[in-house]
């Protein structure tokens, strides 16, 4: 197939115990934008000029979302795309949030924090040479991961 089938990312689906309470921490610790709400989801968009939406689902018996265990060294879902992976960081951590330390090699760094619901969610930053040479990193990162967790 020379054309690709598919052009983007529509939405992003959280569980939450509780939407409105979620949407108020991603508004006021994320800067999300309140789309609309309804009983059982809330809908927010990331940015003024985002394309894709995050919807924080009520989930019955809430369990945080757990990507399986894998020897890439994946340990969530998504990662959001900061202005400056610093900035994001320590404002992170001086509201509160759960942070893990700032990671990564070469051009590519990245951490991951967690939501009130313990949802962990990603922030990965890159330099804009290319996309490719991004990917390679993220692969050459897991890897020398995945070495340092076997000796």
């Amino acid at each position: 197939m020379s054309k690709p089938l598919l052009k983007g990312v529509e939405g992003i689906f959280i569980p939450v115990k509780d939407p409105e309470l979620s949407a108020k921490w991603y508004e006021e610790v994320l800067g999300f934008q309140l789309i609309y709400m309804e009983k059982e989801a809330s809908v927010m968009r990331i940015g003024e000029h985002a394309q894709s939406v995050v919807c924080l689902v009520r989930t019955r018996h809430h369990q945080p979302m757990k990507f399986p265990e894998n020897v890439f060294g994946v340990g969530k879902y998504y990662n959001f795309f900061p202005e400056d992976i610093e900035e994001a960081h320590k404002l992170l951590l001086e509201k509160g949030v759960k942070v893990n330390t700032i990671d990564g090699e070469g051009s590519t760094r990245f951490f991951t924090f967690f939501d009130p619901d313990d949802n962990p969610l990603g922030v990965c930053q890159y330099s804009q040479n290319s996309l490719r040479a991004s990917a390679d990193n993220c692969l050459r990162s897991s890897i020398n991961n995945l070495l340092r967790h076997r000796n």
